[in-house]
């Protein structure tokens, strides 16, 4: 059985799946930030839902990247953070 390290640098040795990561990385990081962001503030998925005035699963569908959001929704979840959502 590989290792997921394994499975990911065989993933990368085709050029093609390599550009079509590096298009998303900008995403991916957004995503850590702000899943790193509310474990650090000991917050649970329900916990920073009902902060925000929405449903956990759709939190849940944010952070697994199932969806793509909107700018509002962005800052939304920023602002519950306790973050300042900058565009530059």
């Amino acid at each position: 059985m590989k290792t997921f390290k394994q499975s990911m640098e065989e993933f990368f040795r085709d050029p093609e799946n390599k550009k079509a990561y590096d298009s998303l990385e900008v995403e991916f990081k957004i995503h850590d930030a702000l899943i790193e962001t509310r474990i650090q503030k000991k917050l649970t998925q329900k916990q920073l839902a009902s902060k925000l005035g929405i449903t956990q699963s759709a939190l849940a569908r944010f952070e697994s990247g199932r969806t793509n959001p909107t700018l509002s929704f962005l800052q939304k979840i920023t602002s519950g953070l306790g973050l300042k959502l900058t565009i530059i």
